[in-house]
C-alpha cells in the first residue's frame, strides 16, 4: 500500500535562506580573542561557501563584549562579494560606527520579556524601542535596511514563559518603526515545535505583511525540530551559526544556535534549495573549529553527509 503524502510536507518551501550569524553570535561567548585576520578568514569562507547575508560583527562597547572590539576592522577587511553584511548594534552610537564602517544592515535586538532586555542592555523593553527611532532615522539616510531580532521569543530565562500578546505588542512597535524583518529568538532554547507553530502562526496572522524570520539555538537539543515546526508555517529564513558555534553571553546556558551545516544538509536532503555549497560548507566548520581550538558540536562535519557512502566490509572480505 502506498501511504499517502501528508499535506504539510507537500506544502513545505521549495527554497530558504539561511543567515549566517556565527561571527557575532557564535564568537561573542569565546573568552580568549580571536585574532581578526581569523575572524576574517572565517567570514571569507562562508562566504566562499555560498552565504549570501551574514552577521558580520556587533558593534557593541568592547567593555561588553570584548571579543567584538575589532568590529570596524573586520567589516573594512571581508571580502564582501554577493553577501549582504549585517551589523548587530545596541544604540545609536553602535549603529553610527557601523554605518561608517560600510555594513549594509543594521540588526537591532530587543527582548520580549523585560528582565532580559534589562540585563541584555540594560533598558526596559520601551526605552530601548524609544531608542531605535534615531537609528531609522540614521538608516533611512545612509540607505542602509532595518532588521530586528526580538529574543526571548519562546521563553525567558528569567521569567519562564512569555506571553504571546507580548510578543505581538513588541512586534507591532517594531512594524511601526518600518523594520524589514522580524527575527523570532529562541535565545536560550527554551521552544518546542508546539510553541513555535503557535508564535509563529499567531505573528504571520498578526502582522502579514511583514518579512518574519526564525533564530533558534540548540541549548536542548530541539533546534532542528523547532525549524521545521516554523518551516511548515511559511517562513523561510533561518538564522544559523557554522559548527553551532556560540551562545548568548546574557543568558544562562545559551548554547549555541542550530550548525549551519546541520540545517543545511537535512534542507538539501527535503529537497529544499539554500544555494550552499554543501561541501565547502562543512570544510569551513571544520575551519571555525581549527581557529578556536575547541572540539564543536556540528553533526554532519563529523558524520558525514548522508550521501558520503562507504565500503561495505563484508565486501572488503
Amino acid at each position: 500500500m502506498v501511504m499517502e503524502e501528508r499535506s504539510w510536507i507537500s506544502d513545505l518551501p521549495g527554497q530558504v535562506e539561511m543567515v549566517e550569524v556565527s561571527p557575532r553570535d557564535g564568537l561573542q561567548i569565546i573568552e580568549k580573542f580571536v585574532p581578526t585576520g581569523k575572524k576574517v578568514e572565517l567570514i571569507n569562507a562562508l562566504i566562499g561557501a555560498g552565504i549570501r547575508r551574514m552577521e558580520v560583527t556587533s558593534f557593541v562597547h568592547p567593555k561588553f563584549v570584548p571579543q567584538l572590539k575589532d568590529a570596524t576592522d573586520v567589516v573594512k577587511s571581508i571580502e564582501r562579494r554577493d553577501c549582504v553584511c549585517m551589523a548587530m548594534v545596541p544604540n545609536l552610537k553602535g549603529a553610527e560606527r557601523a554605518v561608517e564602517a560600510g555594513v549594509d544592515m543594521l540588526d537591532i535586538v530587543v527582548s520580549a520579556s523585560e528582565s532580559h532586555n534589562r540585563s541584555n542592555v540594560r533598558r526596559s523593553v520601551d526605552e530601548s524601542l524609544e531608542g531605535f527611532v534615531p537609528i531609522f532615522a540614521l538608516a533611512e539616510e545612509a540607505d542602509v535596511q532595518v532588521r530586528a531580532s526580538l529574543a526571548t521569543a519562546f521563553g525567558c530565562p528569567f521569567e519562564g514563559d512569555v506571553p504571546v500578546s507580548q510578543v505581538l505588542r513588541v512586534c507591532h512597535r517594531l512594524q511601526d518603526l518600518s523594520v524589514m524583518e522580524i527575527a523570532l529568538c529562541d535565545t536560550t532554547g527554551m521552544a518546542n515545535p508546539v510553541q513555535v507553530s503557535k508564535v509563529v502562526k499567531a505573528c504571520k496572522h498578526e502582522i502579514p505583511d511583514i518579512q518574519w524570520a526564525a533564530h533558534f539555538h540548540n541549548t536542548r537539543g530541539a533546534g532542528s525540530a523547532n525549524l521545521l515546526a516554523a518551516l511548515t508555517e511559511g517562513i523561510t529564513v533561518f538564522d544559523a551559526s557554522i559548527a553551532g558555534l556560540g551562545g548568548c553571553p546574557f543568558a544562562p546556558g545559551a548554547t549555541g544556535n542550530v550548525p549551519t551545516e546541520d540545517m543545511v544538509h537535512m534542507l538539501h536532503e527535503m529537497g529544499i534549495e539554500t544555494g550552499i555549497d554543501l561541501p565547502a560548507l562543512i570544510s569551513t566548520a571544520q575551519l571555525a573549529e581549527e581557529i578556536i581550538g575547541e572540539t564543536l558540536p556540528g553533526q554532519v562535519m563529523k558524520a558525514g553527509r548522508t550521501c558520503d557512502l562507504h565500503p561495505s566490509p563484508a565486501l572488503a572480505e
